[in-house]
């Protein structure tokens, strides 16, 4: 057996496949940054309605993300990922014709059904496809989640330029493509599928690890949704000096995800980085509320937030995979559903904070939620203790023996 390790670059056509559509289904977390004070005036709704495209979207991805592991353990990884893509495209398309915000919030949400089906079963996909184990597989995904959170908003902003609507129909567009990717190139395992028991994200979420980071997770999302979503308000900039604020926080998180949070797992324990990294987080949330009204500081906070958040989802991601031996895709799936639904939360509560008080609150809102967040990791460090002992070989073995069981 060669010991060199594969380069994280080349893959499978099928794995390139799954991570440009992973690209384009993060681009639809940060494309409507850009456009928010936009459909605010355009459709005549207040900032709390406007946060709440994002809530529909996250609520509905994170319940679904409850019954992913089920319907894809019985239709297979293929078809779970085509109809996710096609509930994209449809919702998307029917989001850009929407003549309220009422209708686009509705439709964000069954845009959320779309991504929860596709997001879950991506990463258990490319796992099992990729060379050079899990951790590669990991980090090829990371990759895609930032450079597609760095280009959404971007994309957003040059066609937020145009219309409120364009971003949408850009989705379409590039989801449309992305179906037909999957289509032609992906290939299904041949091993007989077995089907996971609809209770199996439930009953996940008993054993204290994984509660332990969902219930992190959960408190780690408010922060990050914060610094997304509300951000774009104070910050005061048309959608393109929005959509590159957003693609420069993209970029940080991209390059700390791919590079540097893997070099820091190579020298520190998981649970160590992760309390090191969330209090850094919390005293920057904290410097953006007290620097607010200077437009560059907060551009700044918002960067170095990029930077963080990205070490923090490659940690938390692996910590996840090596935190039980349960199938990869019901531990993610219960761990997801957790994690999203902080996020669904976090939108309408700082633009409703931000209207009580000030545009100071909710960033010290954001920055005491990702506290709460280090300290269920302190407190839960013993039932944590395995997932900084357990070795890269032993997880990428398990998680291609579960892909290749679940997902055929």
């Amino acid at each position: 057996m060669n010991t060199a390790a594969p380069s994280v670059w080349k893959q499978p056509a099928q794995v390139w496949a799954v991570a440009f559509a992973c690209v384009v289904a993060f681009m639809g977390i940060g494309l409507v940054d850009p456009i928010l004070p936009a459909i605010a005036e355009s459709l005549e709704a207040t900032p709390v309605q406007t946060e709440l495209l994002f809530t529909s979207y996250l609520a509905v991805t994170g319940i679904a993300m409850l019954v992913t592991s089920w319907i894809s353990s019985r239709i297979g990884a293929k078809k779970t990922l085509l109809i996710g893509l096609a509930l994209i495209v449809v919702f998307a398309l029917l989001c850009a014709l929407s003549g309220s915000v009422d209708a686009v919030i509705g439709f964000r949400a069954g845009w959320g059904l779309g991504n929860a089906l596709f997001i879950s079963t991506a990463l258990a996909t490319i796992v099992g496809a990729a060379s050079g184990g899990s951790g590669a597989a990991i980090v090829l995904y990371e990759a895609a989640l930032g450079l597609g959170i760095a280009i959404g908003p971007l994309l957003g902003g040059l066609l937020g330029e145009q219309s409120w609507r364009a971003p949408f129909f850009g989705v379409v567009v590039l989801m449309a493509i992305a179906f037909v990717a999957i289509l032609a190139l992906l290939r299904g395992p041949s091993e007989k599928r077995e089907p996971v028991p609809f209770s199996a994200p439930f009953t996940a979420l008993r054993q204290p690890a994984l509660a332990v980071l969902a219930v992190a997770a959960l408190f780690y999302n408010i922060g990050f949704f914060v610094l997304l979503a509300f951000s774009p308000f104070p910050l005061g900039f048309g959608a393109m000096g929005i959509g590159f604020t957003f693609f420069g926080w993209g970029v940080a998180l991209a390059v700390t995800s791919v590079w540097v949070a893997p070099l820091l797992m190579r020298r520190m324990k998981r649970t160590h980085i992760i309390l090191v990294v969330l209090p850094l987080l919390a005293l920057d949330l904290v410097a953006a509320g007290l620097l607010v009204s200077s437009a560059t500081a907060l551009v700044v906070c918002i960067i170095v937030g990029g930077l963080l958040l990205g070490v923090m989802n490659t940690v938390l991601t692996e910590a996840v995979m090596e935190a039980t031996d349960l199938p990869r895709s019901v531990a993610s799936s219960a761990y997801s559903a957790v994690r999203f639904l902080g996020g669904a939360m976090a939108p309408p509560i700082a633009a409703a904070l931000w209207h009580t008080f000030n545009a100071t609150v909710p960033y010290l809102f954001a920055a005491v939620s990702v506290l709460v967040a280090a300290l269920t990791i302190l407190l839960g460090r013993k039932a944590l203790a395995h997932i900084d002992d357990e070795s890269e070989g032993g997880a990428a073995e398990d998680a291609e023996a579960i892909l290749l069981g679940d997902a055929a």
